[in-house]
């Protein structure tokens, strides 16, 4: 315990280090810098450039990096060395104000969707001092926004942070008029659960799908999945125990609270979960466990895959964001109180919550849209695209008791006043788990369970964030002017939930009579990334951002290029290594197989008999029948490629309509020839080598 507790947090530049290395005065002005989420003062930038030099050379960092989030999706830095020349062939460490607070990237090489060209290069990387700088490999890594020369966002950064500041601006109008006067700021917390499969190394080199695309292309299913339900909280395997071991010391190094760890469903896959951080930080710390997760699997003979759906036929995998309000005083706004005050005060948060999801449902539908989640939503192991929320049976009728007006106590508790109004006492943790739901209460917090594996949970809390910070808005527009405050209060709520119940939904979401009633209520259901993001530029969604600055019409429209731009891309690579493997791979090996067969039927003089229904001549039937097939359909493949329209989303579109379909019945008559080649001839691991090599 005592090496854990040493251990945690070493390579951080954190509140205690800063407290030992920095003076009294500039400790105290950095401080309330990071709780107020304000920019680091000039006239102390200096003091703590030298201090967080002084420590990172300490612990062994030779250079310094601004680390961003870009928007291709990953992580990225640049690394600076310490040294400087000092003359007569000396030099010196040096680590300036300007090193820390802001640096220079090549803006052009990374997707800006149109806002910078690329003789515009400039970009500006800028010190986010609300999270703390770490050592990462030797280097020192400083969380950074990163913004074009002209200050147009390039990051999912710089969105999140305007986006708390938003929520922030709202929630404290509407705590200041339940008379909250020692709170000083609000901010959304979130924790992510992060899942992931991890295979063998050598076995994982063998597939050109896997190490190009993060999936399998091509694979037909083993004997045996996940229907004995025998992997889901079983005992880890030694190997993979001493993985997770690993990956803990790292992540306990950088200061990251792995808090659970256990085997998902499907063989090979697991879980990590995180603790829950304010979200900006949360999101950086997520960022840092997928590039942990996969450094370490490489180190232990592994692979880690971060792909929503990669194997066919068993769960994905996804990233469960669990996101909630908490004031610097500690108290959680989406936990019910104890007095009429506090449970008014939870009902209206909650009641602009339910709002915001409602009218914003296509946001946050577009929030987790990519090419690879759209394998996931709504199989067996994730929630359907349709958005929808989750109460449980007991807070949906207190909500209906509101709405009707209509006094409602609770079980063996006793009912409570806002003025003339009854309201019940609020059960804590009240919920039961709802695993087909997207957006489930449960107890004191949402749990948002639509976002994969892959993706940073940045984009979805900006979301959240910015919708119900509209929302807030226009509550506290209406409460600040009312004359009787409990009575706008309550008919407000009640108003609220009359008018957009329609969203709350406790039922089975993977039964198709949902569909149907969904479709009843006026609810979306876009099944795919290009049908979710043709709404993204949608007049109310380009004014709550715009209106809550968050992001401009410029800004979100480089965005909507971006990720279309990512998804036709994304399924174009797909298909060319889907046919580089059919081409090289898969038909050789089953021509030789089948002429394995033929010779063996010459052999026996029965190749040419009519009525010959051996093995052997069935198979070379199939063969031949199935290679038939292939060989049309990469020809028409390859002409559907090669007429591809321009505009991104006309592209994204005819790459789901035409591309999606053709390879998928491309991989059918492979897999179909994979059941039936023996195993000397098949030229790749197969499901039953990926899955169950450990397990």
């Amino acid at each position: 315990m005592t090496d854990i507790m040493k251990m945690f947090g070493c390579k951080v530049f954190n509140d205690e280090v800063m407290k030992a290395r920095l003076s009294k005065s500039t400790y105290n002005e950095l401080n309330r810098t990071i709780k107020k989420g304000t920019y680091l003062n000039k006239d102390i930038a200096e003091e703590v450039a030298n201090a967080m030099k002084d420590w990172a050379v300490e612990e062994g960092a030779t250079h310094f990096t601004h680390w961003f989030h870009p928007l291709s999706g990953a992580t990225a830095e640049k690394h600076e060395s310490f040294v400087s020349t000092a003359g007569g062939g000396k030099i010196i460490l040096e680590f300036s104000p300007s090193n820390l607070v802001k640096g220079e990237a090549d803006a052009s090489s990374f997707p800006s969707g149109g806002l910078r060209d690329t003789f515009e290069a400039r970009g500006y990387t800028a010190w986010d001092p609300t999270s703390y700088a770490f050592i990462k490999d030797g280097v020192l890594c400083i969380p950074t926004v990163f913004a074009s020369y002209s200050g147009e966002a390039l990051d999912h950064k710089t969105p999140l942070l305007r986006s708390m500041e938003a929520l922030n601006k709202q929630a404290m109008r509407i705590l200041k008029l339940f008379g909250n006067k020692d709170v000083d700021h609000v901010k959304a917390t979130a924790g992510a659960e992060q899942e992931y499969f991890l295979i063998d190394k050598e076995l994982f080199d063998q597939r050109e799908d896997l190490r190009l695309t993060g999936r399998t292309l091509l694979g037909a299913p083993a004997a045996k999945g996940q229907e004995m339900n025998d992997h889901y909280y079983g005992s880890i395997h030694t190997k993979v125990q001493d993985f997770m071991k690993d990956v803990n010391n790292e992540l306990w190094m950088l200061g990251i609270q792995a808090k659970t760890e256990h085997n998902e469903v499907a063989p090979s896959q697991h879980e990590l979960a995180n603790n829950f951080l304010t979200v900006n930080v949360s999101a950086d710390q997520n960022n840092l466990t997928m590039e942990i997760l996969k450094k370490v699997a490489k180190r232990h003979g592994k692979e880690c895959l971060l792909h929503e759906k990669p194997f066919a036929g068993i769960n994905g995998s996804g990233k469960h964001n669990n996101w909630s309000l908490k004031t610097d005083t500690g108290v959680n706004l989406l936990d019910p109180g104890d007095t009429p005050e506090e449970n008014a005060q939870f009902l209206l948060f909650l009641t602009a919550i339910i709002k915001a999801i409602d009218e914003y449902q296509d946001l946050l539908r577009i929030s987790i849209s990519s090419a690879g989640n759209d394998h996931r939503l709504g199989a067996s192991e994730a929630p359907p695209a349709i958005v929808s929320i989750f109460v449980g049976d007991e807070l949906f009728e207190v909500l209906s008791s509101i709405e009707k007006d209509e006094a409602y106590v609770g079980k063996k508790r006793e009912a409570l006043q806002i003025g003339v109004h009854t309201i019940p006492a609020f059960p804590r943790d009240n919920t039961d788990r709802n695993r087909t739901s997207p957006f489930a209460f449960t107890g004191n917090k949402f749990e948002f369970r639509m976002p994969g594996s892959s993706a940073s949970i940045a984009t979805p809390n900006t979301i959240l964030n910015t919708i119900v910070a509209e929302e807030l808005k226009e509550f506290a527009d209406q409460l600040e002017k009312a004359d009787d405050f409990n009575l706008v209060l309550h008919d407000l709520i009640r108003k609220t939930l009359k008018e957009h119940k329609r969203i709350i939904f406790n039922g089975n979401g993977y039964d198709e009579s949902w569909i149907k009633e969904a479709e009843k209520r006026g609810l979306s259901n876009y099944t795919s990334t290009p049908e979710a993001l043709s709404h993204y530029l949608d007049e109310k969604n380009v004014t709550v951002f715009t209106d809550n600055k968050v992001l401009s019409e410029a800004e979100l429209t480089s965005r909507h290029e971006i990720y279309l731009e990512k998804y036709y891309k994304t399924i174009h690579i797909e298909a060319l290594t889907l046919l580089d493997m059919l081409k090289k791979d898969i038909l050789p090996a089953v021509t030789a197989f089948e002429r394995e067969l033929k010779n063996s039927l010459e052999e026996d003089g029965r190749l040419n008999l009519v009525d010959n229904d051996s093995y052997e001549l069935k198979t070379v039937r199939k063969i031949k029948e199935n290679k038939k097939n292939i060989c049309e359909q990469i020809e028409e493949l390859n002409k559907l490629l090669a007429g591809r329209p321009d505009g991104a989303q006309e592209r994204s579109d005819y790459y789901h309509d035409k591309i999606i379909p053709l390879m998928e019945n491309l991989r059918r008559l492979a897999d179909e020839l994979e059941t039936i080649t023996d195993r000397d001839f098949w030229p790749m691991p197969v499901y039953s080598d990926l899955l169950f090599g450990e397990d």
